[in-house]
């Protein structure tokens, strides 16, 4: 079996990066398509959208891996059953188990290929895909939205009407202290600066109320250099700034959030969540792939092969709604976002006791 290991191998990956390489370039094409007068009217050098469709093509292949890998295998093994090379595997005394095992291995390299990039590749051409449409596609756009509230502490919340990040200042801030529904104290000022020599918030014209139970202290001050825990960053992060993080980045991230007692650190968890469980969807569909697709059918494989795409398609928006569950807040978002995997590893040892000995 080691030669026919080797030929299924080939042949899978093969097959699979064809696949990859098609889908990319055709929503590449279509999506420059679509942008090319804006391109135009906002000048937009060449070596940029050279970059962004680069970048936007590594997000593509992680976002299709779950059809091309489908695609690939139904395609490998529908041909093989209808040239009869499977039953002929078979009946040499080959196990089906065995004859899965070069299709799951490769289905394995296609994993962990994935995980390297989850983890530390798509991260970066994530965050050059959000800074190429910001600078170019969403022109006249604030960096900054208005009215921004972070969590700085378990009873700690701070407060801002608006933040340049060209001067690393604020206006209008507030850091109120509220523990079991009542307001302890509040600090208010007129304009809050980052100061970069000794990394610490600068207040001016500040005033600082503590609410004691037999009254309450007022102090006014016109300079005061105060510790937060946050930095100029965390006023101006991306929607899906959780999505821009490589592993390592992402898990200091979540220490940070978590020693703040910020309420938005489930996203990050479900980010890391995700980039583990990913990898398994290949090994997974690769598993039902086979089965499927092993008989002999007389239609040829283009039934298998729509087939596929159909199933690929429940998988990803599966995906879609497990994962959406998870941020919604459910008990356990961990679970949530293996759903899929759970119940496709289901239904594939159920089919599995159908395939042909």
């Amino acid at each position: 079996m080691k030669i026919l290991d080797k030929l299924i191998i080939k042949e899978f990956l093969k097959t699979y990066f064809f696949v990859v390489i098609m889908l990319i370039l055709i929503v590449l094409v279509l999506d420059f398509t679509e942008k090319n007068d804006t391109y135009i009217r906002n000048q937009v050098p060449a070596r940029d959208i050279l970059k962004y469709m680069g970048n936007y093509g590594l997000y593509l292949n992680n976002l299709l891996t779950p059809i091309t890998v489908f695609i690939a295998v139904i395609f490998i093994t529908s041909k093989m059953a209808g040239r009869t090379e499977i039953v002929a595997i078979l009946s040499s005394g080959v196990s089906f188990v065995r004859m899965l095992r070069p299709f799951l291995f490769a289905a394995a390299m296609i994993g962990s290929i994935s995980f390297l990039l989850n983890g530390w590749v798509l991260p970066v051409a994530t965050a050059g895909v959000s800074e190429f449409r910001i600078r170019y596609l969403e022109k006249g756009k604030a960096s900054t939205d208005p009215n921004i509230h972070i969590k700085v502490g378990p009873d700690a919340y701070a407060y801002i009407s608006r933040f340049y990040q060209s001067g690393l200042t604020g206006y209008d801030f507030t850091l109120e202290e509220i523990r079991d529904g009542k307001l302890l104290s509040k600090l208010s000022s007129d304009r809050i600066q980052w100061d970069t020599t000794k990394n610490v918030w600068r207040l001016e014209n500040w005033r600082l109320r503590v609410l004691k139970e037999n009254g309450e202290d007022y102090s006014v001050g016109s300079e005061l250099d105060t510790v937060l825990s946050i930095s100029p960053t965390d006023f101006d992060l991306p929607e899906n700034h959780h999505e821009t993080l490589k592993l390592p980045e992402l898990s200091r991230q979540i220490k940070i959030l978590e020693d703040r007692g910020a309420d938005n650190v489930s996203y990050y968890r479900i980010e890391r969540y995700v980039r583990f469980m990913s990898p398994f969807a290949a090994i997974i569909l690769t598993f039902i792939g086979v089965i499927m697709s092993a008989r002999k059918t007389r239609g040829g494989s283009g039934f298998q092969i729509a087939l596929g795409f159909f199933l690929a398609f429940v998988y990803i928006l599966l995906f879609i709604l497990s994962r959406t569950f998870a941020e919604a807040g459910t008990q356990y978002p961990i679970f949530a976002v293996w759903l899929p995997n759970i119940i496709f590893a289901v239904t594939g040892l159920v089919l599995y006791k159908t395939v042909p000995r």
